[in-house]
């Protein structure tokens, strides 16, 4: 074990009473059939209402299923929001849902995960309550990992009632959960969500009134839990092979790849990636241009992240842009410092380029190795930095510039292919991605649509998009989330989807077709795999360096907001071993949270409202900040709620806040021609406490600030439900 983990390891067995450690509960290592009857003692025991309410508080606000913290060691410690028995209870609730739903059909889901701990615990409990309930899961072979996007790709595919991902994305090594995908392969909704967190509820009570509640578990080699199909499947690796080659693995991009006279270097954080990227690579056969670092599969994702503050563990998470300070107030990245890429990347000439992904193989982050003489010109061009060995530097790209690089290949490919004028083109996106993607489209007659911060948002408007190109309807139209009615014409085709979060795809030109005929113009999930084969393409096609290049993307499409700032506030320190005290810190911290987000967001419910107007609130905002002279307010154009937060929009940049929806931190962005400034602004706005001003009461009562977020849900709602595609999922016969 490695000495980080150690400290990891010895922290929980330390704050883990002995009554936890020797009661499971359940005996979840049993791997034959039997019953766990859930009692009225168990459920005041385990305090599962109060579980519960916290729970449910996650289903309605998550951005990307519903994570939390578990106890790596013993996973049925229901002090954690994760944990063996709310697995049970909310897979079981899932299940009934379906079975209502559908209660005269074959029913088949899938389960997958990656390689966090407890990962193949939770799949073995998922996989053999739906068992019992008669409902068949696909696993994938050996039950080894796979991607959340092969998930969601075999969900649409092959015409699944749903599937279940075991994942917390790139969150730190002690975070797990479950991300619900439905008969799409998209992430649920909240009102999605809401039908099993209410089955939840109803499971609780009747164990409360009745005594008990009698949950059967299959054996873990029960004939409904089915590797078979997916070995037959070979893992869906042919079937996503096949979709590939429809969009963004096309010949031409193939054969750059593949003549590619360097080599370009995966690292696969976590290892599961490799699992199952190495066998598309040499499926499409351009494995041979790829080197790799971190294959071996480790919950503990390599010490990435990793570090001791104060003597005590720290976990920074699996996001290389993360920026702290030295003990001398020097900025630097410790998500990149603990990758040793000084180390892995010393063999490797200037201009190499590092493709990095996270466990579940979702994001993707782009690094490239420069000389230290350009170290002024990458700054210049808005490029992060950081140093290696032997006058080298890494250039960091954010995926705001990445993906900007990324889709402005891909549309050069189309038009020079000949392919681009024959549909109209959109592209969807987060309000808290670049406003340089909005310029870009602009300048290439691109439609953009804006969504909500969450993947599943971008899903939503491309479903929306195709519901619409199903009816035949000769003009296709689209609310986004600023309320602009987008015309996207009668044949529109999706040339990219993504957030700044390091999540994208690629449309296809080609209606994509599920086994049973349903269409799709794009799929539901981020994929790294797009990602990795969009961009190596980019790589094999370039002469200059990266972050020479962005600049001439700037140039050509004439692009002002060159610069993107993002700032992570996080209340608490989510490495606390001690878990009363982690809740204690979390429950303050979402306090502290929540009165910052209710600031912004009742000024812009107002205004939507009629309450106030926009001048009133630059009149409001410019008494609070009044003593920071850098914030001018003049210029302030709108103040939308943006379904998960409050973007306030000026003539020159853009400043997004919003609450984090998995975590008690907020998180600030902004965009624009001022990096400096921007920084400034996000950093201020982003830290307010939340106050209200005496001028703040004058317009608005702290009664309409605290109802101001019931208000936004019913906002959203009204958003996130207009146009959607309301025809009821059909069960098909089965052949595959």
């Amino acid at each position: 074990m490695q000495q980080l983990e150690k400290l990891l390891v010895d922290g929980v067995e330390k704050n883990t009473p002995d009554s936890i450690k020797k009661d499971k509960v359940f005996d979840y290592t049993n791997k034959d059939k039997f019953t766990f009857t859930l009692t009225r003692n168990l459920v005041e025991k385990l305090d599962l209402k109060k579980w519960f309410e916290g729970y449910k508080k996650e289903a309605m606000v998550s951005t990307a299923g519903i994570r939390g913290p578990q106890n790596i060691l013993y996973p049925h410690d229901t002090r954690f929001p994760i944990n063996t028995i709310g697995i049970t209870l909310a897979t079981l609730a899932k299940a009934l849902v379906a079975k209502e739903k559908y209660p005269e059909n074959e029913l088949i889901k899938l389960a997958g995960s990656e390689v966090r701990y407890n990962s193949k615990t939770y799949l073995d409990i998922i996989a053999r309550i739906q068992a019992a309930l008669g409902i068949k899961t696909l696993v994938p072979t050996k039950r080894q990992t796979i991607p959340i996007w092969l998930a969601s790709f075999l969900a649409f595919k092959l015409d699944l009632v749903g599937a279940e991902y075991i994942t917390s994305s790139h969150g730190i090594s002690v975070k797990n959960a479950t991300k619900d995908l439905n008969n799409q392969g998209s992430q649920f909704l909240p009102n999605e969500s809401l039908e099993f967190v209410n089955k939840i509820e109803e499971i609780l009570d009747i164990a409360e009134k009745k005594g008990e509640y009698k949950i059967e578990f299959a054996s873990s080699d029960d004939e409904l839990i089915d590797e078979k199909t997916m070995e037959r499947l070979n893992n869906g690796v042919d079937l996503y092979v096949e979709y590939l080659k429809s969009n963004v693995a096309s010949d031409v991009i193939l054969n750059k790849i593949k003549n590619f006279d360097k080599k370009i270097v995966i690292d696969a954080v976590g290892g599961a990636a490799y699992n199952t990227l190495s066998k598309i690579l040499n499926k499409l056969g351009i494995e041979k241009t790829f080197d790799w670092l971190n294959i071996e599969e480790d919950p503990f994702f390599h010490s990435i992240g990793k570090d001791v503050k104060n003597g005590a563990f720290y976990d920074w998470s699996l996001d290389i842009t993360v920026v702290s300070k030295d003990k001398d107030g020097k900025p630097y990245f410790p998500v990149i410092n603990s990758l040793k890429y000084d180390e892995k990347l010393a063999g490797y000439p200037v201009g190499t380029v590092c493709l990095v992904t996270d466990p579940d193989h979702d994001r993707l982050s782009v690094v490239q190795v420069e000389d230290a003489s350009k170290k002024d010109e990458v700054i210049k061009a808005g490029v992060d930095v950081a140093e290696l060995n032997d006058g080298r530097i890494l250039c960091i790209f954010s995926a705001n510039q990445a993906f900007l690089m990324i889709m402005d290949f891909w549309a050069k490919q189309l038009k020079e292919s000949g392919e681009f004028n024959k549909h109209e083109r959109f592209i969807v996106k987060t309000t808290a991605s670049s406003k340089s993607w909005d310029e870009w489209a602009k300048a290439n007659g691109i439609k953009v649509v804006n969504t909500p911060v969450g993947f599943k948002e971008i899903a939503n408007t491309i479903k929306k998009v195709e519901f619409q190109l199903e009816q035949g309807v000769r003009n296709i139209t689209v609310e986004d989330i600023f309320k602009n009615k987008v015309e996207l014409g009668s044949s529109p085709r999706m040339i990219f989807g993504g957030e700044e979060s390091g999540g994208m795809i690629i449309g296809s030109n080609d209606i994509i077709k599920s086994l049973n005929g349903r269409m799709a113009l794009a799929m539901r999930e981020k994929s790294a795999t797009e990602a990795i084969i969009a961009a190596s393409g980019l790589v094999a096609n370039l002469n200059v360096p990266l972050w020479k290049h962005l600049e001439n993307v700037y140039d050509e499409n004439k692009i002002k907001a060159r610069f993107d700032v993002r700032d992570d506030i996080a209340y608490y320190n989510e490495s606390e071993p001690d878990i009363e005290k982690l809740k204690a810190a979390k429950l303050s911290g979402e306090a502290l949270r929540t009165k910052n987000d209710l600031f912004y967001l009742a000024l812009a419910v107002g205004i939507e409202e009629g309450k106030i107007t926009l001048q009133n609130a630059k009149e409001i905002l410019a008494d609070t900040f009044k003593d920071n002279k850098a914030l001018d307010f003049s210029n302030l154009l709108a103040v939308k709620f943006v379904g998960d937060g409050t973007y306030l929009d000026f003539d020159d940049k853009f400043i997004e806040i919003r609450p984090s929806g998995t975590d008690a931190k907020t998180k600030a962005y902004a965009g624009g021609g001022d990096k400096a400034l921007l920084a400034e602004w996000s950093k201020v706005l982003g830290n307010y406490s939340g106050d209200l001003t005496e001028l703040y009461k004058k317009y608005l009562s702290e009664e309409y600030v605290q109802e101001a977020k019931e208000k936004s849900l019913k906002l959203y709602d009204a958003y996130a439900n207009n146009g959607i595609d309301t025809r009821e999922f059909k069960i098909p016969e089965y052949k595959f």
